[in-house]
């Protein structure tokens, strides 16, 4: 279990004396096997607190506990040993490390060719075209995404966090990714956070938490909140 007790964060303001507030008081608990989504407008905090949550920022108050233990001032590398995996919301590419290579990293083990391609066959990804590809420019977007899930698969994290995963990839990839999503979440052990203003996958979290302006303006279960939220979004249609 994650816990997020009044984590706030905050940034020097160019130019100036003050500092400006990404993140005010958010306190927020994430439940072993949940899926939970965190959406709202853009510049609201969102990507700031998965940052948070993987350990690349830390906050300036606040306290995160995971498991009961406090892993506050933990980085990003000790973070990934207690289980807690993040995937960018543009993955890095690795010039020069194949795709098993990196997957391999993620495992933390010597693993055979036949072990690497099952992770690529997960995420829908023809091993056998991909195995000895370098991570480099030549993957397209959404090539990239599902090669970071079976690395994250491959670690068997028990938290895994996506920074707004549908960005820049095509609707055949989106499509992939969420049916792998739904493939995670019937996992026997494992939490899944991610960042998205997407209605598909809104609809398959098992909870929902909007955040503006740096709050939390609401978080429930989904069936309670996602209607409250395409109605929303209709009348923003509408008076446009």
């Amino acid at each position: 279990m994650l816990e997020l007790k009044h984590i706030s964060f905050a940034v020097p303001e160019e130019g100036t004396n003050q500092t400006k507030i990404i993140l005010d008081d958010i306190s927020l608990t994430i439940e072993d096997r949940q899926f939970v989504a965190i959406t709202g407008p853009n510049g609201g905090g969102k990507s700031t607190l998965a940052k948070i949550i993987a350990g690349i920022e830390r906050p300036t108050q606040g306290k995160i506990f995971y498991n009961g233990q406090d892993i506050t001032d933990y980085s990003i590398t000790q973070r990934a040993q207690l289980g807690i995996g993040f995937a960018f919301q543009q993955p890095v590419r690795f010039k020069g490390i194949t795709v098993k290579d990196l997957i391999t990293l993620a495992a933390g083990k010597k693993l055979s060719t036949s072990s690497a391609c099952e992770y690529l066959s997960e995420v829908g990804l023809c091993a056998r075209d991909y195995i000895n590809r370098e991570v480099n420019a030549s993957l397209s977007g959404g090539e990239l995404k599902r090669i970071e899930i079976a690395t994250i698969l491959a670690r068997k994290t028990l938290l895994s966090v996506f920074d707004e995963p549908e960005a820049g990839i095509d609707l055949w990839s989106f499509s992939n990714l969420i049916r792998i999503f739904e493939r995670m979440h019937q996992e026997p052990q494992g939490a899944i956070v991610i960042i998205s203003h997407q209605e598909r996958i809104l609809n398959i979290a098992d909870r929902i938490v909007v955040i503006a302006e740096g709050r939390v303006l609401e978080a429930d279960e989904k069936e309670a909140i996602l209607p409250r939220i395409l109605d929303r979004s209709m009348e923003c249609r509408f008076q446009k």
